[in-house]
């Protein structure tokens, strides 16, 4: 990996034309200290999108991570249309034409949901072409595998743990130099009869214990803290407001990890809904570290779609209500504004040819309303200069 030396001032605007992503390891560690949140940024479509994040980030100084998760990209396409190494390019474009250097491309959610030996390598296969396509940091999700009838807390987590430390092997021996490396215990957005399943500090103790006597050593933990994925809805099927991520609960695994030495820091999935004031005032910046922005970037694109490109937009959200009118009925979704807010992400592929081919004015249009959203999220995650501490670490 190759490092801007910024210290030579002369040549900066031209080598940042030509920045890559760097080990998310290195934006972690540099800001483990700082009492701000990382905005990692999962685009499901990168059009216009990519480059109103970096300009916001460029403007505000803002390190910045973009996301992609398995279900997503695969090598198969996942339900984007894109692959690992579509996703990167993409991204890798935009952060050159905007001249923005201090940004990592994180593989979201690497999920392991089996645990059997075929699942571990195609897990496996997946990586390898997500390190070959450039990838910096990397996020193993084995939070669907869970012991039941387990006796102790270590024996419930084991599945996760074995499957975890396996895929976090393969990345370390396969992977050259530094890499960010997050891990998850809990699984996010789970329930039962009684609501939301959190994760309790025992359960984070003892996940990073085992990894960490493994010599495998994440710098971000994902628990099951309330939050959800994507919309969220209320029983009648309005939009609401993500306000349901437990903060105490939050808290209180962050000081059980530090009471036991543990240098891991959390990641906030599901921050989608979630009202930028509350992030501001009430999120523990710095112990959380990380904020996912994911389905924020989808919902703006459609709406720009929907008044500038209306037949095509139409085409995706009578597709997406035909094809899934029965999952609807078996989730009880009561309307197709709901239908589409919670399956709208399954037609992007489907109509991959077209969202790429929009107009240059509804490109133009989706990227300044990303650039304006961004600029909002880097402050209320008080990230706002924090890259040039990056990069003082990049110079030593």
């Amino acid at each position: 990996m190759l490092y801007i030396n910024y210290n030579n001032t002369k040549n900066m605007d031209d080598n940042m034309q030509n920045c890559k992503p760097i080990p998310g390891s290195i934006i972690f560690n540099s800001l483990a200290n700082q009492e701000c949140i990382v905005m990692a940024c999962n685009l499901r479509i990168t059009k216009g999108v990519a480059r109103g994040i970096f300009r916001a980030a460029k403007d505000l100084d803002a390190p910045v991570l973009f996301e992609i998760a398995r279900s997503e990209s695969d090598l198969n396409r996942g339900y984007t249309g894109m692959t690992p190494a579509d996703y990167s390019k993409n991204i890798g474009e935009a952060a050159e034409e905007v001249g923005f250097d201090i940004w990592a491309l994180h593989a979201d959610h690497i999920g392991v949901k089996k645990g059997d030996q075929e699942d571990i390598e195609e897990t496996k296969e997946l990586v390898q072409a997500q390190i070959d396509a450039g990838f910096t940091s990397f996020a193993i999700d084995a939070s669907h595998l869970f012991n039941f009838d387990g006796k102790t807390v270590e024996e419930e987590l084991a599945p996760n743990i074995k499957a975890t430390i396996e895929i976090a092997r393969f990345i370390k021996e396969n992977k050259e130099g530094e890499f960010g490396f997050e891990v998850e215990v809990g699984e996010i957005g789970r329930k039962d009869d009684k609501g939301m399943i959190l994760t309790t500090p025992e359960e984070a103790v003892a996940f990073v214990k085992a990894l960490n006597e493994a010599d495998m050593n994440p710098q971000i933990l994902a628990t099951s803290n309330g939050s959800a994925h994507g919309n969220r809805y209320d029983d009648d099927g309005n939009l609401i407001e993500q306000i349901s991520i437990d903060i105490k609960r939050t808290k209180e695994i962050v000081q059980a990890l530090k009471d036991n030495n543990l240098n891991v820091r959390i990641a906030q999935h599901g921050i989608t809904g979630t009202p930028r004031e509350l992030i501001h005032e009430k999120f523990p910046h710095g112990d959380i570290i990380k904020g996912n922005v994911g389905t924020f970037w989808q919902n703006l694109f459609f709406d720009v779609l929907k008044n500038r490109e209306p037949e095509l937009y139409k085409k995706m959200y009578e597709w997406t209500i035909s094809t899934f009118k029965e999952d609807a009925e078996k989730k009880g979704l009561k309307n197709n504004d709901q239908i589409f807010g919670i399956f709208g992400k399954k037609s992007i592929k489907q109509y991959f040819d077209e969202i790429y081919s929009i107009s240059d004015e509804t490109e133009k249009e989706i990227e300044e309303k990303s650039y304006e959203e961004a600029k909002e999220f880097f402050k209320a995650f008080k990230s706002e200069n924090m890259a040039a501490i990056v990069r003082e670490e990049l110079n030593r």
